[in-house]
């Protein structure tokens, strides 16, 4: 579902893409190669997941791509910032706007790397998929494109929507009184929703309708099947040894069905009965001669012949002296698939049998009374599945709210580094707060608890934003005609950006709204805010340091 929902929803978001694109360059020629760094960064990063992690999952993928779209603003820059007069790419580019394009890239490499170590095996190869393809397509942009632009390549000027763009930023650095608002309002909200902001469950990404979930929970009611949570694993030094164990499981089991508090249960020594029950088994089968004397007194009132169950008669002494059936020789039998969901190798070398629990009808099981009757310690246990996978899921999700931490605080010294002043560089970094504080305060009014992908779009949140308050910050310092030209590009950047994850977040599937909303509105809002703060009486304050 979730693969051909990104399938649909990527070619919705690359034909509105491309339409925004061709309307402001009027140029089929300048849309084709402004895709050349994204299509560079998409195989990058496939090939760097696979060196890396030996497969690509088709999520990684779907999700990686959108990230990578980032990419798109890089050769926006490019084309819509170069000076009339000079050719796209040339020396005037790269030192005025290269710089700030290239911190850029660095602050977004920074806040990917939280993805990379967040432990999760699927963000992690999100992480290496974005840093690697952001790193490539800006590369590209910068030491591939401008080589493979025609001679006297234009677009459209775009400096007269600058010119309109910057009486706007004027008239919105009156009120950065309503950022400061907004961003207290938001941090206020998130102290009241602070116990349910983040949703600690991995029902929380489900894609399953609760329609179909209500449904799939009264036919398993309906065909007596086990409950899904509550299992019971036990633990053997073999496959043998397993069974035997869930036999005596089964016998203690056999208790609280008759005492009417289970419907019954599953388990795979019902299909496959460890050797020394099948040995206990084939031991009551009767000799041959005595089997015929006992087929004989029951056929005798019958116009059967005893001499046409000869064959059965057969059949019984050759299941006498037969070896016990193991688990391999059920390989590539019905009961080969059934098995491997309740009966399978551990890591440790070890093998661990599962057995279902059916409740009774219309009723819950009674974890406790199973867990006096079964024992639980050592190696048996009795499984909650909902909770171990909703702990598992929790760990990684605080790891990654940790990891996330750390890549804010790489951002701050990065930008520190470069600018060698902590006014500018808290300057920069409030859009991109007060962003995330009201994307996040949006959610919480909106009644969404905040997952893992939500978190992934925060950090593309501060990604593109950081952007943004870089040039917004260049502006501020440079009185020139190209800033109309720098307005006209972040313009149609954001607008891109908008467009692409606004589509995703009209999926009705958790996974791809809670990045598609929590991307579109925090890019519009980071763009929104850093116009608010530019200081544009900051003109003389040049920029210093190893970045300059």
């Amino acid at each position: 579902m979730i693969v051909r929902d990104v399938e649909r929803l990527a070619i919705a978001s690359t034909l509105i893409v491309t339409t925004l694109l061709l309307a402001a360059y009027r140029s089929p020629a300048a849309l084709v190669l402004g895709l050349v760094p994204v299509a560079c960064g998409a195989l990058a990063g496939v090939t760097a997941v696979s060196l890396g992690f030996g497969t690509v999952h088709g999520i990684t993928l779907g999700f990686g791509t959108t990230l990578i779209g980032e990419a798109v603003d890089y050769s926006i820059y490019l084309f819509v910032q170069a000076d009339r007069g000079a050719s796209t790419g040339g020396d005037d580019w790269v030192a005025g706007f290269w710089p700030t394009v290239r911190l850029g890239v660095l602050t977004s490499i920074a806040g990917f790397s939280a993805l990379l170590f967040a432990g999760l095996p699927g963000l992690a190869q999100l992480g290496c998929y974005s840093i690697v393809g952001l790193a490539v397509a800006a590369a590209v942009t910068r030491f591939v494109l401008p080589a493979l632009l025609p001679a006297g390549f234009r677009i459209r000027d775009l400096s007269p929507l600058g010119a309109h763009l910057a009486r706007v930023v004027v008239f919105a650095a009156k009120l950065r009184w309503v950022v400061a608002a907004l961003a207290l309002a938001a941090a206020a909200t998130l102290v009241v929703y602070r116990h349910d902001l983040w949703d600690p469950e991995l029902s929380g990404l489900n894609p399953i309708p609760m329609s179909d979930r209500a449904l799939d929970a009264e036919l398993r009611a309906s065909l007596a099947a086990p409950d899904a949570r509550l299992m019971i694993a036990v633990n053997g030094a073999n496959a043998d040894a397993a069974l035997a164990a869930a036999e005596r499981v089964g016998e203690r089991l056999d208790a609280l069905v008759a005492a009417g508090k289970l419907a019954g249960y599953e388990s795979p020594a019902l299909f496959l009965p460890s050797a020394a029950t099948q040995r206990a088994r084939l031991a009551s089968l009767p000799e041959a001669s005595e089997l015929r004397g006992r087929l004989a007194a029951a056929l005798a009132q019958t116009p059967l012949r005893p001499e046409k169950v000869e064959p059965f008669v057969a059949d019984v002494a050759a299941a006498r002296v037969a070896p016990p059936v193991t688990r391999n020789s059920l390989k590539g039998t019905a009961l080969d698939l059934a098995l491997d969901g309740l009966l399978f190798p551990t890591r440790s070398g070890q093998w661990t049998a599962l057995l279902g629990l059916t409740p009774p009808p219309g009723q819950t099981i009674d974890a406790a009374a199973v867990r006096r009757a079964v024992g639980d310690g050592g190696d048996m246990v009795l499984l909650d599945v909902k909770n171990e996978v909703d702990r598992l899921y929790a760990g990684y999700l605080e790891r990654a709210q940790r990891m996330s931490a750390v890549g804010s605080a790489v951002i701050v010294v990065l930008l520190l580094g470069a600018l060698r002043s902590p006014a500018r560089v808290a300057r920069i970094l409030a859009p991109l707060a007060a962003g995330v504080l009201v994307v996040a305060a949006f959610h919480a009014l909106t009644g969404t608890r905040l997952s893992l992908l939500h978190l992934v779009g925060l950090l593309l949140v501060v990604a593109i934003g950081s952007n943004y308050a870089l040039f917004f910050d260049r502006i501020a310092r440079n009185r020139e005609v190209s800033n109309k030209r720098t307005l006209a590009s972040l313009a149609l950047a954001n607008l891109t950006t908008v467009a692409s994850f606004g589509v995703l977040s009209l999926s009705t599937l958790p996974v791809l709204n809670a990045i598609g909303s929590t991307a579109a509105l925090g890019a519009l809002c980071t763009l929104a805010f850093a116009a608010m703060l530019v200081r544009l009486d900051r003109a003389n304050d040049r920029p210093r340091g190893p970045f300059a």
